[in-house]
């Protein structure tokens, strides 16, 4: 399965990058790299609760769809991206990450678990 791959090459390529999450539909960890500590796992499921909100929100007010959503806090950032299928791509920063950096990354690696979803 090539999505760890894909997940260790973001982490690689985003400076303070601490953990990388594939989830599914219903906000359970498909694959993950990095720090895969209970904080991290909780962190991507609350965000695809998040996600849910937003994009039910914006439907609501015909917006479009929702393709990204970040969150700055007080020890980092996370970035989420959406997938094909209802998956999402959460990366999760420190504070050393730069976040416009990492959405960038993060497209990237969107196109290549697309292809391989």
């Amino acid at each position: 399965m090539p999505y760890r791959r894909i997940l260790e090459t973001l982490l690689a390529r985003v400076a303070g990058a601490r953990t990388a999450l594939l989830l599914d539909v219903w906000g359970e960890i498909v694959v993950g790299a990095g720090d895969l500590g209970e904080r991290q796992r909780l962190i991507g499921a609350y965000h695809g609760i998040s996600l849910g909100m937003a994009s039910r929100t914006a439907g609501r007010f015909g917006a479009g769809d929702v393709r990204s959503l970040v969150w700055r806090h007080d020890g980092g950032s996370v970035v989420l991206m959406t997938l094909k299928d209802g998956y999402y791509l959460v990366l999760s920063l420190d504070r050393r990450g730069l976040p416009a950096v990492a959405a960038r990354h993060c497209q990237d690696a969107r196109a290549r678990l697309d292809e391989e979803l």
